[in-house]
């Protein structure tokens, strides 16, 4: 919630608004005095790395009623407050909406009692409300994700992990609860995150019977030897009749029916606590500056909007549709319409749900499709956090699916030299938590040795082949799809998903692993950060990773409030550098005394890193010492991010079921034959879909001299980075979202 205060706070002040600070929320609004205070630039530093919310939020039984709302309309008239930006759940967001609509009747009531004039009545006679959701839970329908829910995500993730170490020790069953009274998200997610056994939500109860189906999937999973199981409770789960099932409930049923030993950890207010993760952070400052320019065009006529995100986009829906949804859920669940109730939660909970029952339970072989296709797997390029999670997904689906999977040590270079063999369902237990790549991974490209790996293919007969990789993977699979003129072998069903940090790979706006390492640089800087506290006026100069790519350090700059980034996307000369020394010398002499500059490996050659610290240190001279850090091979980062392991896991599984339908449809006369562009495909995230694109077609998009994509949707995050950090700069609002309606009726899938 820090970083949307924080966003809302300067872009308001930017666009030459006055802000205030509204404590203790509608109890501050209500209670007024020295709970209404200006906030100034300096009042909202360094409160990005702090959890929870700075000005305080509190439920305030008194602004539901009338009298209530009367007096917070005369505390906002005082000081001719007309525009109102909301973070809170569905509950403060209903009462800013009848706030709003009580708006003109409120003004007349306070004139009547003398309190106001006339003129003040006129001056401010229109409110205009924007609504940013923060909520834990993700449990307001019209938004993929709220603020604080991927942040909640990573503390059950740091705890499950913790947990998995000692089950596995001692043999044991771990009984989870997580949050979430009325919505299982963060049950489901980390349940896919962590692989969980078992995973109960209040949206989906379980069949009638499940206690059984249950021990008889626990006890199958330990027979197969593995040595742990987790069974994740959101604290709102039900069975079909609506009777609460409780932790010990689930832990008495096990220890009754299998005699497992078992434990139960309840989390509680942990997920609420901590530092946000760097997604939360981005989403907050965007959301933040989306709100205040919402505000600048609302009028009378436009609905109170909440600003949302939609796969990668922010945008704009009216407040009351969404809120009218929201309950909508909780009424198909008193119905016992649970179908119904997991489609109004929306595209991103549904497929959450889809493919955690694809991963979770493996059919006995009598009862899976036979395919007779051998799929192989294999790992290219860099290791990035949440290959492994893509992996296990991908053989797992792939088993389901009926094939059989081979798994392809070191990239291409083991494929030539013949290192595959058959992985199995158990082969990929435990994965989703591992960093870096359990396959092995090497840069090697596939031209040099095209033979050999034809000659592999027709050895292991392998019909089609996912590729999971950074820039390399999609290189890769062009030179495969170029030869297939001369090698028939080639022409299978290749699909590449893409898995790096640096998330440099042309068609899509993100990629596995990407993710991880922003969180590891944004700790590093919130730590380095923290260091100049005390100190004497400081600069840290910190050089990130990404080759000639500047996401890494732009987002992060973004998500850690850098002063300045430096990148090779928008060239930089000695008169930006300037320029920026001397924004920092001012900034000096106002209360906040340290700055942090990031700048990417490849941003210059003559600008270098020791070049630019050498600069600040002679400019500064007097004001400001400055000290320099390479992050280094640290943000490779370790375990991967529940976004990473989550993202991994369905662009995976999305792969597996394309490559299914490529392989039935291009079977003809005994085999596979696939030589069609929309056979070798990278399966990218763009803008709000996942979307499957030739790699052939990709190619005219792509800067190959310096391995990035010709257009990065992510630059036109930067003047947002600039206008934070008090630059006067232009902010383009092409991209600004537009007013929606909330999708009910869904149309039909299309691929």
């Amino acid at each position: 919630m820090n970083a949307a205060v924080r966003a809302v706070v300067r872009m308001g002040i930017y666009v030459g608004a006055k802000v205030y600070f509204v404590h203790e929320g509608y109890q501050g609004m209500v209670d007024g005095g020295d709970n209404i205070e200006e906030a100034s630039w300096e009042s909202v530093s360094s409160m990005l790395q702090v959890g929870g919310t700075v000005i305080g939020s509190a439920r305030c039984k008194e602004f539901r009623s009338h009298e209530g709302r009367l007096k917070a309309a005369h505390h906002l008239v005082q000081r001719d407050i007309t525009n109102l930006c909301v973070i809170g759940g569905d509950g403060s967001l209903t009462g800013a909406n009848l706030f709003r609509e009580e708006w003109s009747g409120l003004l007349e009531e306070l004139v009547q009692q003398g309190l106001i004039d006339e003129e003040a009545a006129q001056n401010n006679s229109e409110l205009h409300i924007v609504g940013m959701v923060g909520s834990i839970d993700n449990d307001f329908c019209g938004t993929d994700m709220t603020i604080g829910t991927d942040s909640a995500l990573h503390r059950i993730i740091e705890v499950v992990d913790a947990i998995m170490t000692t089950a596995q020790s001692h043999q044991r069953t771990f009984v989870l609860e997580v949050m979430g009274r009325h919505c299982g998200y963060l049950a489901l997610v980390s349940a896919l995150a962590c692989g969980a056994d078992w995973v109960l939500i209040p949206e989906m109860p379980p069949e009638d019977g499940w206690e059984e189906q249950m021990c008889q999937k626990l006890s199958e999973s330990r027979s197969r030897g593995s040595r742990l199981n987790i069974i994740i409770v959101a604290e709102g789960a039900i069975d079909r009749q609506g009777k609460a099932i409780t932790v010990n409930n689930v832990k008495d049923l096990v220890v009754s029916c299998l005699g497992f030993d078992t434990r139960v950890t309840i989390l509680g207010h942990v997920q609420r606590g901590g530092t946000p993760s760097a997604f939360d952070r981005i989403l907050a400052s965007r959301m933040g500056v989306e709100a205040v320019l919402a505000l600048l065009e609302a009028s009378a006529s436009t609905p109170a909007c909440v600003v949302s995100l939609c796969g990668n986009q922010a945008v704009r829906l009216p407040l009351m549709e969404c809120v009218q949804m929201t309950q909508d859920v909780q009424k198909a669940m008193d119905e016992k319409n649970f179908e119904e109730a997991v489609r109004l939660r929306g595209r991103s909970f549904e497929n959450n749900l889809n493919t955690y029952k694809l991963l979770s339970y493996r059919k006995a072989d009598s009862e899976l499709p036979n395919s007779s296709f051998n799929v192989a797997v294999l790992n290219v390029g860099a290791p990035a956090a949440g290959m492994n999670a893509a992996v296990r997904s991908a053989v797992r689906v792939g088993i389901t699916e009926g094939h059989k999977m081979f798994a392809v040590n070191d990239g291409f270079e083991g494929f030539y030299k013949g290192q595959i063999k058959e992985i199995k369902w158990g082969d990929v237990g435990g994965w989703t938590g591992q960093g870096g790549s359990i396959l092995g991974t090497k840069r090697t490209l596939p031209a040099k040795h095209l033979d050999k790996i034809a000659e592999q293919i027709r050895i292991h007969n392998i019909n089609a082949l996912l590729v999971i990789g950074g820039f390399e993977a999609f290189e890769c699979l062009l030179q495969l799809y170029e030869a297939r003129t001369s090698h028939e072998d080639f022409c299978i069903p290749m699909c590449v998903l893409p898995a790096t940090i640096s998330n440099n790979v042309p068609g899509t706006d993100l990629s596995i692993g990407a993710d991880t390492s922003l969180n590891a640089i944004v700790e590093t800087c919130d730590r380095i950060k923290q260091s100049a506290s005390g100190t004497k006026r400081r600069v840290f100069i910190i050089e990130t990773m990404g080759g000639y790519c500047g996401y890494l350090a732009s987002v992060g700059g973004l998500a850690a409030g850098a002063d300045a980034v430096y990148i090779y996307e928008e060239p930089f000369d000695i008169r930006d550098l300037q320029s920026n020394v001397e924004h920092l010398t001012e900034k000096m002499k106002t209360g906040i005394q340290r700055g942090l500059v990031l700048r990417n490996e490849n941003s210059n050659e003559n600008f270098t890193t020791d070049f630019i610290y050498q600069l600040y240190s002679e400019e500064g001279k007097g004001v400001f010492d400055c000290r320099k850090n390479v992050l280094g091979h640290m943000q490779q980062g370790g375990a991967p991010s529940p976004f990473d392991r989550n993202f991994g896991t369905k662009i995976a599984a999305k792969a597996i079921q394309w490559i299914s339908r490529k392989l039935k449809e291009s079977y003809k006369e005994g085999r596979v034959f696939a030589n069609t562009e929309d056979t070798a495909c990278l399966l990218g995230m763009r803008r709000r879909a996942m979307v499957f694109q030739p790699v052939v077609q990709l190619k005219d998009q792509t800067d190959f001299v310096h391995r990035i994509p010709k257009e990065q949707w992510w630059l036109k995050l930067r003047p947002l980075m600039k206008i934070l950090a008090k630059y006067k700069t232009s902010y383009d609002v092409s991209d600004s979202g537009q007013l929606e309606h909330v999708t009910r009726v869904r149309p039909k899938k299309v691929d």
